[in-house]
């Protein structure tokens, strides 16, 4: 009597995995093999035959649609491929005719699910492949809240710079911050193409390293914290309104001058203009 397990262990970066079946020896055997890929790889569900005997018949089916997507008739020497009900494996599969071994490259999230293997002949045997295909990760973005920290109360906000990481459309992950090594929080999403965020709140002169780390069971992103880059945003921010500001008023102040200057100037100009005509007027008036 055959005995095996499959455990997965969660670690910072993932998960280990490990294999479990269970039969008995000379009879049928049902295995359970996980498969975890990123999306885009090329995955290979390999039968574990070095050649097909000339009276085994292969089958595989996907289970989430029971339907038929590869089979292999040894006798007759056919092998068949098939779309699936949705045609979601159109163009997809790839069927090794000496072993039955079935490839699926630039696999997507839609090809995710049970993938049930079926040799009869001399012996029958069966074999279930769970693929579980997850979408490449963003590298998480920390930014300043400003808004948190010109809300808290002044001597907190003098203090404590306020943070927050997040991600846009993403699924099946988790988003954590670290100190060191050591997770300080998490926040997970199971459901496809959301947003997540996680604050956190540092004093200004702390020396500790932080981290934000998006993850999923076979992968992680991570972003490092500067705390002297992002915890002045805001102040330099301000300065540099209140210096373009400040600009804009001198520009404004300098024009109005000019204008004014310029008013005055042609007022004068008109002025001596009627002076000269009532003289000349004068002069003409005695002669006449």
């Amino acid at each position: 009597m055959q005995t095996d397990f499959r455990l997965s262990k969660p670690t910072r970066t993932g998960f280990k995995i490990f294999s479990c079946s269970l039969g008995v020896s000379g009879s049928e055997t049902n295995e359970i093999q996980s498969v975890s890929v990123m999306e885009g790889d090329s995955v290979i569900l390999n039968t574990v035959v070095t050649e097909i005997h000339e009276d085994d018949d292969i089958l595989w089916r996907f289970r989430d649609e029971m339907s038929l997507i590869a089979k292999i008739i040894r006798q007759t020497k056919i092998s068949s491929i098939f779309n699936g009900t949705d045609g979601r494996f159109r163009d997809r599969l790839k069927l090794d005719d000496q072993t039955g071994s079935l490839t699926i490259p630039n696999i997507t999230t839609q090809h995710a699910g049970l993938y049930e293997l079926q040799i009869s002949g001399a012996k029958l045997s069966s074999k279930t492949f769970s693929v579980s295909v997850y979408a490449r990760l963003p590298v998480p973005v920390i930014r300043r809240n400003c808004s948190s920290s010109s809300s808290s109360s002044s001597s907190s906000s003098q203090q404590n710079c306020s943070l927050v990481c997040s991600v846009l459309n993403v699924g099946h992950v988790t988003l954590s911050w670290y100190k060191g090594n050591s997770l300080l929080s998490s926040i997970s999403a199971s459901d496809l193409s959301i947003s997540l965020s996680l604050p956190l709140e540092v004093e200004y002169q702390d020396k500790n390293t932080y981290s934000c780390v998006l993850s999923n069971p076979i992968s992680n992103q991570t972003q490092h914290l500067d705390i002297t880059q992002l915890c002045h945003t805001c102040s330099v921010c301000l300065i540099v309104l209140i210096s373009a500001v400040g600009s804009l008023l001198i520009v404004g102040a300098v024009v109005i001058f000019c204008i004014c200057r310029r008013n005055r100037k042609t007022h004068q100009e008109g002025k001596y203009y009627l002076q000269y005509l009532r003289k000349n007027c004068k002069k003409y008036s005695f002669w006449v």
